[in-house]
C-alpha cells in the first residue's frame, strides 16, 4: 500500500497531480483544498496518500493534511459513497465545516456541494454521526446552537456564500435569537 509521497510536483491539472519520485511519476488525485494549497511546480511536496483497487482500475488518493486523508477515508466507508463523491465533499467543504454540518445535522451545507443530493446527505449525516469526532476536537471548532444553525441556513438561503455566513455568525453574541440574529448579521453583511 502506498501511504505518503515525496517529490517533485511536476504537473497540476486539477484534480490531478504528478508528484516525481527519484524519476516515478505518480498521477494522484487530490481535493481542491489540497489543490490551492500545493507549493509551485518544480517544488518539493509531500502527499498523504490512500491507494483504492478496484475492478477496472488502481487509482492514488492525496492529501496534504491528515485530517482530509481521515475524512476520506471516513467517506468512502459508507455505502454509495465512492473516492469521487468523498473528494467533491472535501473540495466542498473544509474538514472542520464537514465535521460542524455532520454535528448540526446540516444537510443543507452537504446539498450546495455539486453532485450531493438531498437523499446522500442525508445519509452521510446519518451514517457519519459521531465517527467524525476527531475533526471535532480541532482548534477553532465550536458547537453551533440551534439558533445559530438557522441563522446560518437563512443567509445561505439569501445567497451568501458560506464564508461569510461563518464569518457573520462569530461576530453574533452566543445568546442571540434566530430573527434578532438575522437583523444582526445582514446589517454586518450590508457594511
Amino acid at each position: 500500500m502506498i501511504s505518503r509521497l515525496t517529490g517533485l510536483l511536476a504537473e497540476k491539472s486539477p484534480p490531478h497531480v504528478l508528484v516525481d519520485c527519484n524519476g516515478v511519476g505518480y498521477e494522484v488525485q487530490v481535493p481542491m483544498s489540497t489543490f490551492y494549497n500545493l507549493p509551485e511546480l518544480g517544488a518539493r511536496v509531500t502527499l498523504l496518500t490512500q491507494f483504492v483497487v478496484r475492478e477496472d482500475a488502481q487509482l492514488l488518493y492525496g492529501f496534504l493534511t491528515a485530517g482530509e486523508r481521515a475524512s476520506f477515508r471516513e467517506l468512502t466507508k459508507i455505502s454509495g459513497v465512492g473516492p469521487r463523491i468523498a473528494l467533491a465533499l472535501l473540495s466542498g467543504l473544509s474538514t472542520d465545516e464537514l465535521a460542524q454540518a455532520v454535528a448540526a445535522q446540516d444537510a443543507g451545507r452537504l446539498v450546495k456541494v455539486p453532485g450531493i443530493g438531498k437523499k446522500t446527505a442525508e445519509r452521510l449525516l446519518l451514517e457519519l454521526k459521531g465517527r467524525l469526532a476527531p475533526a471535532l476536537s480541532a482548534p477553532g471548532f465550536s458547537m453551533v446552537s440551534d439558533a445559530q444553525s438557522d441563522i446560518l441556513q437563512a443567509l445561505l438561503a439569501l445567497g451568501y456564500t458560506d464564508k461569510e455566513a461563518q464569518a457573520t455568525l462569530k461576530q453574533l453574541p452566543a445568546d442571540v435569537s434566530v430573527s434578532d440574529g438575522i437583523k444582526l448579521a445582514l446589517k454586518n453583511l450590508a457594511r
